[in-house]
Formats: C-alpha cells, structure tokens, sequence
C-alpha cells in the first residue's frame, strides 16, 4: 500500500489565531496498513498543549476509522517522546491542558479496536508517560526514559497513571516511581516490565514496523477479538481505580492555584533534577 496521509491533523481551529502553532503538531502517515503518529513540537519536547491534544485525537480517530490500518504506531520526534503537559500554559491557568477530557473523555485518546504500539524514543515524563501506558505495549529506544512528576509539578495524574502503571510494574514500584518522581531508564523500564524491549536507538522503528507487520499479516477479526479481550480482562481489574483517580483529580485541581511564577520554578527544577538523572 503507498501511503495515505501525512498532514494537518493537529490544525489550529477557527478560534485560534493564524501561526500560533505549526499544522502539523501531530503528524498522521499511513504506510501498508500501519498507521504512525507521530508528536511533533520538538522544539519544546513534544510538551501537550491545545492543538497538540486535538491533533491527537483528531489522528487517532482518522486512524481508527480507516478501513486499510491494522495497527497504530505512537511515537515522537526526537528528542523526546513527551515532556507531559507544557508548563508554561499551566501556569497560564489554560483549562485545555490542566483539565482531563478531551472529546468528553477522561482518556488522552479514543478507545481503538486496532493494536496500538508505543515507540518510546525519548524521555516520556508525566503526561508523556500517561500516553504510553495507554498503548497495548511499548519497545523504548535506549534513549527512553519515564518519570512520573505529578508530585512534583503539584497536579494529579487523570489519564489513568496510578491504575495503568501499577498493572504494569506492580504497586510498590509504581508507588516508588510516583513518590519520588525519579527517572526510570529504559534498562530498567525492561527489567520491571514496562517495556518489552530495549532496541539502539536508529531500530527503534524499524523493530516497532517489523513486529506491526507480523500483526496487520493476521487475520484482522481475530486480531481485534484477541484484543479486545485483554481490555475487557483489564477493564474488569481496572475500572475502580480509574474512577478513583478521576475523582481525586478533579478534587485536587478545584483546590489548587496555579500561580505563572511558582509553576516556571518548578518547571526548571524539573528540568534540572531530570539532567542530573539521565
């Protein structure tokens, strides 16, 4: 199959002012029924703002209702997977990026029947690391690495963190890694059964192609059965703490003040601490 798409998915919408952000903020391209998207805001590491948010949605409801995808590849561009929300417009009070929901959904992107992988290319801090747990499974580049800075912004994770991590890794671990707001490395991320592998980082999507390839050359009714599965196994464990989370989420945010100048200062004491890490 040639490809099928590669623009416009995150576009500005009518109230936003021309130029404010690039068009293409989320980049969407179809090749032999894989479907990449790809975060695009480098310059300030793929931070989640406004049209970031739309322009994921946006791709994974395209790749979602396209007939020819069989599987969805989530990634970034280098250097990061995903710093988590973008700072600068907490501290703006922006309700579209402390707040939760997206398209009436407490979830950072619409439920999929198609297998969604994440390649994890970078760093995937906070919310960053919400979006991968929220993929099927995740091969990480030597070059990933996952903090959870909740704690440390003073926000509460609504994108389903404390329940998905602690399935992932355990609850004592995940109480570690949130507690301390300590980088994990991809080394570790293996060992602990975040990631399922760790690849150089010039394989990462050729590994990530490769193993999209095997699923979309099986039967694709088989496949999405199998899939889903897992998440009704998954809902059935999950789904209390997921209410728990958002509940508490919600809570938090009515109490707190996001003050412009407090939120930069811990912004750049993150930004330090993570250097000092990795």
């Amino acid at each position: 199959m040639t490809p099928s798409g590669s623009d416009n998915t995150g576009s500005p919408g009518p109230d936003e002012a021309a130029g404010d952000e690039p068009a293409d903020v989320v980049r969407l391209s179809v090749i032999d029924g894989v479907a990449t998207v790809t975060l695009n805001r480098p310059e300030v590491r793929n931070a989640i703002n406004g049209p970031l948010r739309r322009g994921l949605w946006a791709a994974m409801t395209r790749a979602e209702a396209d007939p020819e995808v069989g599987v969805i590849v989530l990634t970034g561009t280098d250097p990061a997977f995903c710093a988590g929300l973008d700072l600068r417009e907490v501290g703006k009070g922006n309700p579209e990026v402390i707040g939760s929901q997206t398209g009436g959904s407490s979830r950072p992107f619409p439920a999929t029947t198609k297998p969604i992988i994440g390649a994890i290319n970078g760093p995937a801090i906070t919310g960053g690391f919400e979006l991968a747990l929220n993929c099927d499974f995740l091969i990480a580049s030597e070059r990933a690495a996952f903090a959870d800075t909740h704690a440390r912004v003073g926000v509460m994770p609504g994108w389903g963190l404390t329940a998905l991590l602690a399935d992932a890794v355990g609850v004592g671990r995940a109480r570690e890694i949130s507690l301390t707001g300590n980088f994990v490395t991809a080394a570790e991320a293996e060992r602990w059964g975040l990631v399922n592998r760790t690849v150089p980082h010039a394989e990462l999507l050729p590994t990530v192609h490769r193993l999209a390839a095997d699923i979309v050359g099986n039967d694709p009714a088989g496949v999405r059965r199998m899939l889903a599965t897992y998440g009704e196994q998954q809902q059935g464990r999950l789904a209390d703490a997921w209410r728990l989370e958002g509940e508490a989420s919600m809570a938090f945010r009515a109490q707190i003040d996001f003050e412009p100048d407090e939120v930069e200062a811990r912004r750049q004491a993150i930004i330090d601490r993570g250097r000092s890490q990795l």
